[in-house]
């Protein structure tokens, strides 16, 4: 799993007024090769839509493509992967749908969600917040560089570690034990593009 793996945010976008697919175009040319698409609240269409231009976006490039809750949708664009929540579709119920080889990834807040999901058939454990977020409304309690910590102690899989992680804290969670790191606000710096920051990232994750 490659060490970052930044979160297209329909919601995010839409309140800075920036296209999908143009954000999907400097993240590609920034050589980034996993993200995250997530629509809480659009129509099957219109997520559809988005999976298909950031696809097009991403065509002739080895990138892996996880949709956020809809497997039946990252099924029809031919997407990688799936992303759900704890209290989501499970993990076993998403495999059904996707069939064999397409990545499996399921957010957990605490130890037991851990142990929960190192017993599914999840191919990676998003663990967090680990700092305080701004991108998403009722946001589980931070648990910290220890949370993560403790996470790597639960699970041999793959951890991936979300909210409030930025250039300047980036490290410390890869050392205590995460493999990647899911941005959504952190592509955003003042002045800087989204391109040239998730460039920072690989550099610094190196």
């Amino acid at each position: 799993m490659t060490p970052l793996y930044p979160i297209i945010d329909k919601e995010t976008f839409t309140t800075r007024g920036i296209l999908v697919a143009d954000f999907a175009r400097e993240l590609r040319d920034a050589g980034v090769t996993l993200l995250q698409y997530r629509d809480k609240t659009g129509t099957p269409q219109e997520i559809l839509q988005a999976a298909v231009e950031i696809a097009a976006v991403f065509a002739g490039v080895e990138a892996t493509l996880i949709l956020n809750d809809r497997a039946d949708l990252a099924a029809l664009a031919g997407w990688n992967g799936v992303h759900v929540g704890h209290l989501d579709l499970p993990p076993a119920a998403v495999r059904r749908v996707l069939g064999a080889g397409r990545m499996i990834g399921v957010s957990t807040h605490n130890d037991e969600q851990v142990r929960v999901a190192d017993a599914s058939e999840a191919d990676y454990i998003a663990v967090g917040p680990v700092f305080a977020t701004s991108t998403k409304l009722n946001a589980e309690p931070v648990v910290g560089l220890e949370g993560v910590q403790r996470a790597r102690a639960l699970t041999a899989k793959p951890i991936v570690a979300i909210g409030g992680i930025n250039r300047e804290n980036a490290r410390a969670v890869i050392e205590a034990g995460a493999d990647s790191i899911a941005v959504i606000g952190g592509l955003f710096s003042g002045g800087e593009s989204a391109g040239k920051v998730a460039r920072d990232f690989l550099e610094f994750l190196r």
